[in-house]
């Protein structure tokens, strides 16, 4: 922990000259996104799993750096020295205080009480954001699930052949467990991007610094995504238009 304290408060000095007192925070935002940074390879090895729980080995890999990062602002001393960060601020609230603590302060509408619900305000707009992305992703691929179990042999032969028959059998069993698949896949992914929302009550009841830290890495999952998905439909399309393009040449 004390490397971790020590990483940050080197980044917060580096940017105090531009951002005087919010510095530190910006130092925690910067900090997630270099942890995001190496996580890459591993978000995008997960994405070509297609899948609605693609990116949860990367969340789980995060929650030590979280875990470290929420021990930083919340003990008073570091390695038996008084921990400098606790005196830091995002604005008027200091990042190792929490909502309540604010809400004793000045209220819900008070300086600090305002902080918190810019950054609530902030999680629940990148939150939805994922919801939304996250069911149209589930959506296309329980379609392409169905489009690819419609199109395999035994798809096709359990609506030729009769009931009864012995061969139809085992096709029908394909079928069946393809369709118990497809319903799994549509039920997670109507629950799954609702657990985004799951982060605001995480930021409600740690520290501010810890809460800037999630914001920071859900809003780059989910930009990360949206990135990754474009470049997959862009290959796509390059796939598609390269034998129409050779076809022409021919003729």
């Amino acid at each position: 922990m004390s490397v971790f304290t020590h990483l940050v408060a080197e980044l917060g000095r580096l940017l105090e000259p531009v951002l005087a007192q919010s510095a530190t925070a910006a130092a925690i935002v910067l900090f997630t996104v270099l942890v995001r940074l190496a996580l890459h390879p591993l978000s995008r090895a997960a994405f070509r799993g297609a899948t609605p729980a693609a990116g949860c080995l990367p969340l789980l890999l995060q929650l030590p750096v979280f875990f470290v990062m929420y021990q930083a602002f919340s003990s008073s001393k570091v390695g038996g020295e008084a921990n400098e960060l606790l005196g830091h601020r995002l604005f008027a609230a200091p990042l190792g205080s929490t909502w309540t603590e604010a809400l004793g302060e000045g209220g819900l509408f008070g300086a600090q009480g305002l902080v918190f619900l810019g950054l609530f305000g902030a999680i629940a707009v990148v939150a939805a954001w994922s919801a939304v992305r996250g069911r149209k992703a589930a959506a296309v691929a329980a379609e392409a699930a169905a489009a690819a179990a419609a199109a395999t042999p035994a798809g096709r032969g359990k609506a030729k052949q009769k009931p009864g028959a012995k061969p139809g059998a085992k096709a029908g069993v394909v079928a069946e467990v393809s369709a118990e698949q497809q319903e799994v896949m549509r039920k997670l992914g109507g629950v799954l991007p609702l657990l985004s929302f799951g982060t605001l009550i995480t930021a409600a009841v740690v520290p501010l610094a810890a809460g800037l830290y999630l914001l920071t890495t859900t809003a780059w999952s989910v930009a990360e995504r949206i990135w990754l998905q474009y470049r997959k439909e862009r290959a796509e399309r390059a796939e598609k238009a390269e034998p129409t393009a050779q076809v022409e040449q021919v003729a």
